[in-house]
C-alpha cells in the first residue's frame, strides 16, 4: 500500500438524527471538511448503514422515535466488529445526566445541537482514525 496522500481515504462519517436539518446541515458542513457522509433518519436505518458501510465515527441524535440514541449506541457497541468505532451522542439538552447515561452505552463524547462547523468538524479530527481527504475545490 502507498503511503503518499493521494491514496487516503476520507473517513467516512455517519449522522443518526430524526431531523432533516439537523442531518443536511451535518452534512454540509462534514463535506466541507473533506468527510464521506452518511446518513440515517433513526435508529433501525443507522443500524444496517453502520454494518454495510463501515463508518468511522458515528453521530447519533438521543431523543429519536422507535429507537432512541442510547439504544442504537449500546446495540452498535455490543457488536465486537464495532466496538472501537466511536459514537458520539448528539442532544439539544446539555444535561450531565444525559452524557453520563450516554457514556454507560459506550460514546465517546457529547455534542449540544445546535453545533457549529467547527465544534462538528473538531469532534471528528479528534475522535476519527481516517483524516478528512485532501480533494481541491470543497
Amino acid at each position: 500500500m502507498g503511503s503518499d496522500a493521494g491514496d487516503r481515504v476520507p473517513a467516512r462519517v455517519l449522522v443518526i438524527d430524526d431531523s432533516n436539518t439537523i442531518r443536511r446541515s451535518a452534512e454540509i458542513f462534514l463535506k466541507q471538511g473533506g468527510y464521506e457522509v452518511l446518513l440515517a433518519e433513526d435508529g433501525f436505518d443507522a443500524l444496517s448503514k453502520v454494518n454495510d458501510h463501515l463508518p468511522d465515527i458515528i453521530f447519533c441524535d438521543i431523543l429519536m422515535p422507535r429507537l432512541d440514541g442510547y439504544q442504537t449506541c449500546a446495540i452498535i457497541k455490543r457488536n465486537p466488529k464495532f466496538a472501537a468505532t466511536p459514537v458520539i451522542m448528539l442532544s439539544s439538552k446539555d444535561g450531565l445526566f444525559d452524557k453520563a447515561r450516554g457514556r454507560m452505552v459506550g460514546s465517546q463524547d457529547y455534542l449540544t445541537k445546535p453545533f457549529t462547523k467547527d465544534q462538528l468538524l473538531q469532534a471528528v479530527a479528534s475522535h476519527a482514525v481516517r483524516a478528512p481527504s485532501e480533494s481541491p475545490g470543497t
